[in-house]
């Protein structure tokens, strides 16, 4: 492999705007496997697509450890395996999602309430002094 489809430890924190702990994490997580030459490590083209598929999964607020094993998937039992474990983690991520947004909106219900309700009494006390 050229060292010109290959990134550097830096590059590749740089690439994907994270730190250097969270890719040192990722490897001792077993979710990257970079190459070594002594102590540098490399990262070829399977390492960055599955660097992208990681923080898409973060964006969508899955558990590292669910997306170290769907990654396993794919190399265990190909893509189809993988795209139907994929379908079952989206639905699962949806319904959770769903819930956080229902408690959300019921947060925001009750604080606009209580912010409302607050700013009623001021203005009150500040008619009747």
């Amino acid at each position: 492999m050229s060292d010109e489809t290959r990134l550097s430890f830096k590059e590749m924190c740089a690439k994907f705007d994270v730190t250097p702990r969270t890719l040192r994490y990722y490897e001792y997580i077993e979710l990257l496997s970079p190459d070594r030459e002594g102590r540098t490590r490399f990262y070829g083209p399977r390492e960055r697509a599955r660097m992208e598929l990681i923080l898409r999964g973060r964006s969508f607020e899955f558990a590292l450890e669910e997306i170290r094993q769907w990654l396993l998937i794919y190399e265990r039992e190909g893509t189809e395996a993988q795209m139907r474990a994929w379908v079952a983690m989206a639905d699962r991520q949806i319904t959770e999602l769903a819930e956080k947004r229902k408690q959300l909106d019921e947060a925001l219900s009750e604080l606009t309430r209580l912010r409302d309700d607050t700013q009623q009494e001021l203005v009150e006390r500040a008619e009747s002094s």
